[in-house]
């Protein structure tokens, strides 16, 4: 799920580790991605260190990669909630040319056809069914949670991922119309790569069987993406919980999401009072709980999001200040918010807040301390900073599910093991196994 809650900008350095057997598919082998992150409005790992990767969106996650032949270099979103890979193809309504892809100067360029397999089959997750233009090709239009949008072709393409001369022709959409929320930003982004569990996504295209990640949330070591296997003497043990899958097609029901069943909520240990009835999909597929890194703070749907505002407002009584402004509404989906002084932050307040936890079949997430809240940019009440819950309403958001994001995902190896069917948690020190990974703060 694609949404611009989030502001970072990283650095990944890329190195490519090969297993002893030799193999032309990338599932034989590991790439590691350590990550450097600032969050700021706009503004070695391994034995082989090749490319750099440069993140710098404000508002989501994007890496360089090189496409076509000759190689064209482009920017690309990674959205492990979005299927479809896609590049901005029309260069002359993007005020930022340099940010386009141009398909007339590839030789490996070739559109897909709406007669093709491709078209007619594989796109069958898409919100949108796939169509067929004036010139037969396979058209595409893609919507996402924060009412941005892309439509154009689909096509294939050479992707050339770090110095391997192992590059693969992978489908993609070239879009000749994008919008969104912020023009300025969404023109700086060449395009998305989808990493769903979808056929046309980029991770089921290039045959990786795992990837994992892990976000430390700190500014000296951030954290590390791994595409691959990760069977490390050294790693903590998994808890896995199984994927959900829903063969029926449903119409709120996202069936190439990496969906998991959330089992209950507790606070400081305490688990609420929410009816299992509410925790599990309906009828129509409302009621999913999906991991999403590409989201940043945690939805849940209204009733038992306001059954944990109650119990965390509760606890933190006598202790926390609420902003008591109506009207305010942190991003549209987080009424729970407090003034904090400077003094309070650094005698550490925040590591002393009831810790939430949520828990799932078979493992669980445990948040404390800082995370639990955000620091409204650019908003102070007379000396007192503002401070939200981080926790969302995803009513408020108009999406009919549960969405785990990454600001909860700090400290936790996390493994989409897609083999399996499974995604493995288990709380780590991301700079710790940084280290182990040879990657340097």
């Amino acid at each position: 799920m694609h949404h611009p809650l989030f502001s970072l900008l990283l650095l990944l350095i890329l190195f490519i580790r090969t297993n002893q057997c030799s193999s032309s598919s990338y599932s034989s082998q590991t790439l590691v991605l350590p990550l450097k992150t600032r969050i700021t409005p706009t503004d070695n790992s391994g034995h082989r260190p090749t490319d750099k990767l440069h993140f710098h969106h404000n508002v989501t996650l994007t890496v360089t990669l090189t496409v076509g032949t000759p190689p064209q270099n482009i920017s690309m979103v990674i959205d492990t909630g979005s299927e479809l890979s896609w590049l901005r193809c029309n260069r002359t309504s993007n005020p930022n040319p340099a940010n386009n892809f141009d398909p007339t100067l590839s030789s490996s360029y070739s559109p897909i056809p709406c007669s093709s397999p491709t078209c007619r089959t594989r796109t069958r997750d898409f919100l949108i069914p796939a169509s067929c233009d004036s010139d037969k090709l396979c058209h595409a239009t893609l919507s996402y949670a924060d009412a941005s949008s892309s439509e154009g072709n689909l096509a294939a393409e050479v992707f050339h991922i770090g110095n391997s001369t192992n590059n693969s022709s992978l489908i993609f959409g070239c879009m000749g119309s994008v919008s969104g929320s912020d023009p300025e930003e969404d023109s700086k982004t060449t395009g998305l790569l989808g990493m769903n569990r979808g056929s046309l996504s980029f991770i089921s295209q290039m045959g990786f069987p795992k990837f994992s990640y892990c976000i430390s949330g700190t500014d000296d070591f951030p954290g590390f993406l791994l595409l691959g296997d990760s069977n490390f003497t050294w790693l903590t043990p998994l808890n896995y919980t199984p994927l959900i899958r829903i063969s029926t097609p449903l119409p709120y029901f996202d069936r190439v999401a990496y969906t998991v069943q959330l089992t209950g909520i507790k606070v400081n240990g305490k688990l609420l009072p929410i009816p299992k009835s509410v925790l599990v999909p309906d009828h129509t597929g409302a009621g999913q709980t999906m991991v999403d890194s590409g989201t940043q703070f945690t939805f849940l749907l209204g009733p038992v999001y306001t059954a944990l505002r109650t119990e965390f407002l509760n606890q933190t009584n006598g202790t926390l200040t609420v902003y008591d402004e109506p009207d305010f509404v942190f991003q549209g989906t987080m009424d729970l918010c407090y003034l904090i002084s400077p003094v309070r932050i650094r005698t550490g307040i925040l590591h002393r807040l009831p810790s939430v936890s949520l828990v799932f079949e078979g493992a669980e997430i445990a948040v404390s301390g800082q995370p639990l809240l955000y620091r409204v940019p650019h908003l102070t009440v007379v000396n007192d900073s503002v401070y939200c819950f981080t926790f969302g309403n995803s009513d408020l958001m108009g999406i009919e599910a549960y969405v785990i994001g990454h600001h909860h995902q700090q400290n936790m190896w996390i493994e989409f093991d897609l083999q399996r069917s499974r995604i493995g948690l288990a709380p780590v020190q991301c700079d710790v196994s940084g280290q182990r990974l040879g990657i340097e703060s």
